[in-house]
């Protein structure tokens, strides 16, 4: 058997790299979740990632701004600055009492998240999670998605039950001291 000559393909243009590499990982792994057993199911096992990564970014910002529980308003500035860190591009709306509105210009997973509606779910729980472990309750609505093929996100988080939240179609959080 004849030795290969090792090369440095280091100077290949080829686009990979990790950051790449996981989001085309994460693409197919949820289409192939949404294609087997459905988009609804592929969302739930979704987000039971999504809200274990919620409580781990919600015990550091706390962690981080010394506080015990998070105000309103600094909930809307720590889902906004998360999303920031991972390349995305969130602002805020509207804030009230009643609920944050959050608009999204930019989403983490990059194009990898069109056709991908599942992978929502991750925004969905990491800010429902935020929001009532701080706040007691959330109901998150995205009413808009990259992953849909809109230009941009919007999301609503509702922050107290009433008529808007009952009306609007999303995924109900509560507070809960027994998750870890």
């Amino acid at each position: 058997m004849q030795k290969q000559e090792t090369r440095d393909l280091s100077h290949l243009d080829i686009s990979l790299e990790r950051d790449v590499f996981l989001r085309t990982l994460l693409h197919h792994l949820s289409g192939s979740l949404q294609d087997v057993v459905g988009l609804e199911e592929a969302s739930g096992f979704i987000s039971v990632v999504g809200q274990q990564i919620g409580d781990e970014i919600n015990e550091q910002y706390k962690a981080h701004l010394r506080t015990e529980a998070l105000s309103r308003s600094q909930v809307a500035q720590v889902l906004v600055d998360l999303k920031r860190r991972i390349q995305g591009d969130f602002y805020v709306i509207e804030e009230t009492d009643e609920k944050i509105v959050l608009g999204n210009r930019a989403c983490p997973f990059g194009d990898k998240v069109v056709g991908r509606p599942a992978l929502c779910m991750m925004t969905s729980n990491v800010f429902g999670v935020i929001a009532a472990q701080n706040l007691g309750y959330a109901k998150v609505v995205i009413e808009e998605a990259i992953a849909l093929r809109h230009p941009g996100c919007r999301v609503t988080v509702h922050l107290r039950v009433g008529r808007e939240a009952d009306s609007a179609t999303g995924r109900e959080y509560f507070r809960s001291e027994d998750r870890e």
